[in-house]
C-alpha cells in the first residue's frame, strides 16, 4: 500500500472527532491534549465552524484573493478586532511556516537591512526562509545552505539580544513561549530586551505566536501578558479550527513598504469563514479564559509528581520526564487512551483544545502519574 513518505504512521487510524476527543476506527475514545499540534482551539467539529464552513462551500469554494469577498472581509475585521495594538494590516496565508516567511520577507524589504536574529531552540517553520531562523541543526543540515545572515543567541539572554541587533538586523524573530524547543516561557525583561534593541536599530521585532496565539496561553495573545508590542505577529495552527489557514499581521510602517508578495490560495472563502467563525468563538465562550484556568489547575496537579518540572503558559504546558518521555507518550496512548506530544527528547507536550475541562485535566494527571509509577517498578 503506497504511503507518504515523510511521515511515519502512528498505530491508530482516527475516524472522527468530538471537542476534545478523537475516535479510532474500532471506536476506541482518545483524549486529545496535543496530537492535533494546537489546531482546534474550540474543539473538534465544532456547529458553528462546520456550518459556516459547509454554507460557504455552498455558495463559493474558492476565488483568488484580488477579489472581494464577504467571508474575506469579515474575517479581515475580525482579526483586527483581537489583533495587538497597531497591527491592523492583514495577510492571510495557509499555514504558520508561511506566515514566518512573509513575516521575514516583509521586514526585509521594509528596512533594508539582511541580518535576521533568532533564538537557540526556537521553532518558525520547515521552508527555506523560516527554516534558516530555526534553530535544530536535524531540520536544517540536509538543506544548507540556507540564509546566509541569520544569527541565533541565548533563549532569555537580554544581554546577547541587544548585542546581536545592529543597524544591518531587518527583523529579530522569537516565540513568546517557546514550543518545539521545550516549552521555554520568555521573560518580560527577555521580550523587553527584543523591543528594545529592534527599536533602537529601526528593525522589525517579529512574535511567531503560531502556537502561543490565539488564546492559547490564557491571554489572545502570549505577548499580552508581558506587555509588549511587535511590530509583526503570525498566527496559524488553530485558526481555522483544523483548516489550512495562517496571517501575518504588521504594523503600518512595515506593510507601506512591504515588496511583492502573494499565494494562490490567500484567504480562500471557505477557510476564511471557518476562520472568522472560530475567532467568534474564541472570544464569546472566553477560550483564553478558560485556558488560564484550566491550565492553572493542571500545573497545579502535574507538580505534585515526581518529574524535573512543569512549565508553561494557559494550556501551552510541558513536563519535563527526561530521557523516558517517549515511553511514556507512548504509555500515554497506548494504555490510558491519550494522545500527546514530544517536545525534544525530554519533555512532553500537553496542547488540547481550549474547550479542556478540569476532569480532562485530572484524567490527564493521573495518566501521566500511573505511566511514570510503571517507569519505577
Amino acid at each position: 500500500m503506497p504511503t507518504d513518505f515523510v511521515f511515519s504512521r502512528k498505530p491508530i487510524r482516527i475516524e472522527r472527532g468530538d471537542d476534545v476527543y478523537l475516535y479510532a476506527e474500532d471506536g476506541t475514545q482518545y483524549l486529545d491534549v496535543g496530537a492535533s499540534y494546537a489546531c482546534v482551539p474550540v474543539g473538534h467539529g465544532h456547529p458553528d465552524v462546520v456550518e459556516a464552513v459547509q454554507s460557504q462551500v455552498a455558495d463559493l469554494t474558492f476565488v483568488q484573493g484580488s477579489y472581494p469577498t464577504t467571508a474575506r472581509d469579515d474575517l479581515y475585521e475580525s482579526l483586527a478586532a483581537v489583533a495587538p495594538p497597531g497591527l491592523d494590516n492583514v495577510w492571510l496565508c495557509n499555514s504558520g511556516t508561511e506566515a514566518n516567511e512573509a513575516a521575514l520577507k516583509f521586514a526585509r524589504s521594509a528596512t533594508g537591512g539582511e541580518k535576521i536574529v533568532a533564538t537557540k531552540r526556537g521553532f518558525h517553520g520547515r521552508t527555506m526562509g523560516a527554516l534558516s531562523a530555526t534553530w535544530k541543526p536535524k531540520y536544517r543540515q540536509p538543506f544548507e545552505p540556507l540564509l546566509a545572515d541569520v544569527e541565533f543567541v541565548d533563549y532569555g539572554d537580554g544581554e546577547a539580544m541587544r548585542e546581536a541587533v545592529d543597524d544591518d538586523t531587518a527583523a529579530v524573530i522569537l516565540e513568546p513561549v517557546q514550543g518545539e524547543g521545550g516549552v521555554n516561557p520568555g521573560t518580560v525583561e527577555f521580550l523587553s530586551a527584543a523591543r528594545e534593541a529592534t527599536g533602537d536599530h529601526d528593525a522589525a521585532l517579529v512574535f511567531d505566536e503560531v502556537q502561543t496565539g490565539l488564546g492559547r496561553t490564557g491571554t489572545f495573545w502570549a505577548c499580552e501578558a508581558a506587555g509588549v508590542v511587535p511590530d509583526v505577529v503570525t498566527t496559524a495552527k488553530g485558526l481555522a479550527n483544523g483548516l489550512p489557514m495562517g496571517a501575518t499581521l504588521c504594523a503600518d510602517w512595515v506593510a507601506e513598504d512591504a515588496g511583492p508578495h502573494g499565494s494562490t490560495f490567500s484567504g480562500g472563502p471557505a477557510v476564511s469563514a471557518a476562520a472568522a467563525t472560530t475567532l467568534d468563538v474564541l472570544v464569546t465562550a472566553d477560550l483564553p479564559g478558560n485556558a488560564a484556568d484550566v491550565g492553572d489547575y493542571l500545573v497545579d496537579r502535574l507538580s505534585d509528581l515526581p518529574v524535573r518540572d512543569v512549565r508553561g503558559e494557559g494550556l501551552l504546558v510541558g513536563v519535563e520526564v527526561g530521557r523516558q518521555a517517549n515511553r511514556v507518550l507512548r504509555d500515554l496512548a497506548l494504555e490510558h487512551q491519550i494522545l500527546a506530544l514530544p517536545a525534544g527528547r525530554t519533555v512532553v507536550r500537553l496542547l488540547p483544545p481550549l474547550t479542556m475541562r478540569r476532569e480532562h485535566a485530572d484524567a490527564v494527571a493521573d495518566a501521566i502519574e500511573a505511566t511514570l509509577q510503571v517507569s519505577e517498578a
